[in-house]
């Protein structure tokens, strides 16, 4: 397996575990929920896909982020 390094918006390297800040408001898919701009995501999980981490929030459990839209916190 090799290891992707994932990157925030920013050019940040981002790691398991890590708090992330959305740096835009988000419509969630299948949801009418929308995730506001400067939310702060905690204890990211990394999914293998570079442009992507897999995150929880508040409102939306099991939530794929595209890495574009959130920098490190």
């Amino acid at each position: 397996m090799t290891d992707t390094v994932v990157r925030d918006s920013n050019g940040n390297q981002l790691n398991e575990g890590d708090s992330v800040t959305l740096i835009k408001d988000l419509k969630v898919k299948g949801t009418s929920e929308t995730i506001k701009r400067g939310t702060l995501v905690k204890n990211i999980r990394l999914n293998g896909n570079a442009g992507e981490i897999e995150a929880n929030t508040r409102q939306v459990k099991g939530l794929v982020l595209k890495t574009e839209f959130v920098r490190k916190a």
